[in-house]
C-alpha cells in the first residue's frame, strides 16, 4: 500500500501545500481520502489512468475536503467515461449538490455510482476496506480506518479534539500508521492518546503552521515514538 499526501494544507491552501487529499494505491487500484483539490491534474501529472480510481472517501463536506469533488465528478461524467469510481459522501445532500451541478452545466448524468457512508463497515473490493468511525467535527463526519495488503491505516479526518472523539478502537487494535489532522487544536492534546494508541507510525497531516512550535515539541517529547509532518507530494510505503 502507497500512500502519497496530495494535500496537506489546513483549511486554505499555502504556498507548497493544497487543500486535502490523499491518495492510496493498491495492487494498481487508487482510492482517495477527502478531495480538497483538483485530483485530474495530478493523475495526468503522474500518468496514473483515470480509470484506476476505484473509490473516494470523504471525511465531512467541509470545503477544504470537497472543493475538487464536482470537478472530478464531472470529468469523469463526460469525458473520462471508462472511469467507473465509487463516490462516497458523508451526507445524502452533498449527493444532492453533485447532480444539481451536472443539471446545471447540461451535460447528461451517465450513472456513476455513489452511495452515503455509515458508521461501521463501508466499504470492502477485496483489495481494500475501509471502516467509518463517527466524530464530532461537524454535523456528520467521520474518521476512517483503512486496511489492505495485511496493514492498517487509520485518517482522523477532522475532529472536535483528541480527548473527544479520537476513534477508540486505535486503543484496541494495531495500527501500523496514524494520519492525524492538527487544524483545530494543539497538537499536543495527542499526547495521552499516542501513548495508549498502538501504533507503528504517525503522520500529522492537515496542520496549521499557527502550532508549528507545539508540533516541534510534540515530535522531540514522543522520542523514540516516529512522528513526522506531511508535505504535498509526500510518499510513504506500507
Amino acid at each position: 500500500m502507497r500512500i502519497t499526501f496530495v494535500g496537506s494544507s489546513h483549511g486554505v491552501p499555502e504556498p507548497n501545500r493544497k487543500c486535502a487529499c490523499t491518495m492510496i494505491e493498491v495492487k494498481g487500484n487508487i482510492y482517495f481520502i477527502d478531495m480538497g483539490c483538483q485530483v485530474i491534474e495530478e493523475l495526468i501529472t503522474r500518468g496514473k489512468p483515470i480509470e484506476s480510481v476505484k473509490a473516494v472517501f470523504v471525511t465531512h463536506m467541509h470545503g477544504d475536503h470537497t472543493n475538487g469533488l464536482i470537478s472530478f465528478f464531472d470529468l469523469c461524467n463526460w469525458y473520462f467515461r471508462a472511469a467507473d469510481p465509487l463516490i462516497m459522501l458523508p451526507e445524502e445532500k452533498g449527493l444532492t449538490a453533485m447532480f444539481g451541478w451536472i443539471e446545471a452545466n447540461g451535460t447528461a448524468l451517465r450513472g456513476i455510482r455513489t452511495g452515503v457512508i455509515n458508521e461501521g463497515s463501508t466499504y470492502d473490493d477485496g483489495t481494500l476496506k475501509v471502516t467509518a468511525v463517527r466524530t464530532e467535527h461537524s454535523e456528520v463526519s467521520y474518521s476512517y480506518i483503512v486496511e489492505a495488503e495485511g496493514k492498517r491505516v487509520l485518517f482522523t479526518g477532522d475532529l472536535r479534539g483528541p480527548d473527544v472523539d479520537f476513534p477508540q478502537l486505535v486503543k484496541e487494535m494495531h495500527m501500523d500508521l496514524m494520519i492525524c489532522e492538527s487544524a483545530h487544536f494543539s497538537p499536543l492534546k495527542y499526547i495521552p492518546v499516542f501513548e495508549e494508541a498502538k501504533a507503528g507510525r504517525v503522520i500529522i497531516n492537515h496542520y496549521s503552521m499557527t502550532w508549528m512550535t507545539d508540533l516541534i515539541k510534540l515530535m522531540s517529547d514522543m522520542r523514540p515514538y516516529d512522528i513526522r509532518l506531511a508535505t504535498d507530494g509526500l510518499e510513504v510505503e506500507l
